[in-house]
């Protein structure tokens, strides 16, 4: 199987599928596109997911507690707490494993959630450092916001800007390179200091408490796999305009200097929001410090994207992250005259 998020349809028949059983206290079950399931509790439900960051990148433990805690802030819950599973290699030195857990306990009380858990081992089967977080919270029962909830009318808002979290990997991990392709410098620490931008916890509470119908952390496949994710929980369709995708200098140079679409490129730090009215939430967000862009609205059916000339692509077939097809083009290039080692974040 390719490396990435397996298929929809595969993702669908392979896992989904197979789960038969369903309990009665949990209100939002595994679907494609709901990354977090909902349990009643009484007057509050319990919202959970789980995530996993691999390879060796800087901030790993960093990201991975902003990234479990995403999918919660996109059902507009509350995190509470979290539990970490380290899986390593038998090459790791006790000084990673301590800056991975600093990284962690930094970032987990940054947003205010304890580390409550989990489980740390070292495997001979494991060559990379393998972080899972599994993040829980809690949000008022009559609030909580899922993936499906989008209907034919809402308006879509972009929060801070497209590929925010591809920015800072290929800012971190890919420095010299970007050197070489003639980004300056100041672009590049620019770009390495958006990990002050992954999280979407702030959008996704003023999202719940405005009544917005369905919010999407964009992640893997940036803006083009969110939306994707979104129109099939919510069976629906989107018309978006290209002309108004929210891209900063930083994610645009950088992506310029690689030939990247930054609408395709893994983007933890934005949120995707389908909200009845658009201007009420882009005003919200703006009285607390968050930039917001509406790109356009769901529909009935049809995934329909306008370019500048006024003229319309449908987003159609399987949707690859402009990060995985950056890494295949690297690898090429430095096979057999690899100078220096390239560290990436993976998540599956």
């Amino acid at each position: 199987m390719k490396i990435g998020k397996i298929p929809k349809n595969k993702l669908e028949s392979l896992i989904i599928n197979k789960i038969k059983y369903h309990h009665k206290d949990v209100l939002v079950h595994s679907g494609i596109g709901e990354d977090s399931a909902v349990v009643d509790f009484g007057d509050e439900v319990l919202v959970i997911s789980s995530d996993p960051i691999t390879g060796a990148v800087n901030k790993a433990g960093y990201l991975a507690v902003h990234v479990a805690c995403n999918d919660l802030a996109s059902c507009g819950a509350r995190p509470v707490g979290i539990q970490v599973v380290l899986l390593l290699p038998p090459a790791t030195e006790e000084i990673m494993v301590g800056n991975i857990m600093e990284e962690i306990t930094r970032a987990a009380a940054s947003i205010e959630v304890e580390v409550i858990g989990g489980h740390t081992e070292i495997l001979s089967k494991v060559t990379e450092p393998i972080i899972t977080v599994t993040a829980i919270g809690k949000a008022p029962r009559d609030k909580y916001i899922t993936t499906g909830g989008a209907r034919p009318g809402d308006e879509l808002i972009i929060t801070k800007g497209l590929g925010i979290e591809g920015t800072f990997i290929l800012a971190s991990d890919y420095a010299e390179l970007l050197k070489d392709r003639g980004v300056p410098p100041e672009i590049i620490e620019r770009g390495q200091e958006y990990i002050s931008k992954l999280s979407v916890l702030e959008e996704g509470l003023i999202g719940a408490g405005l009544g917005v119908h369905a919010m999407h952390d964009i992640t893997e496949g940036g803006l083009y796999g969110a939306l994707d994710e979104m129109v099939t929980a919510s069976k629906a369709g989107f018309r978006i305009k290209r002309s108004q995708f929210p891209v900063n200098p930083e994610t645009d140079i950088i992506c310029k200097a690689l030939d990247l679409d930054p609408a395709g490129l893994i983007s933890s730090g934005s949120m995707l929001i389908a909200a009845p009215d658009g201007g009420k939430l882009v005003d919200k967000l703006a009285r607390a410090g968050i930039k917001a862009s509406i790109i356009g609205e769901i529909t009935e059916e049809g995934c329909l994207i306008e370019d500048e000339n006024g003229e319309f692509e449908e987003l159609s077939g399987e949707i690859k992250d402009e990060l995985w097809s950056f890494m295949e083009k690297i690898n090429i290039l430095l096979d057999g005259c690899l100078k220096f080692q390239y560290n990436i974040t993976i998540r599956i």
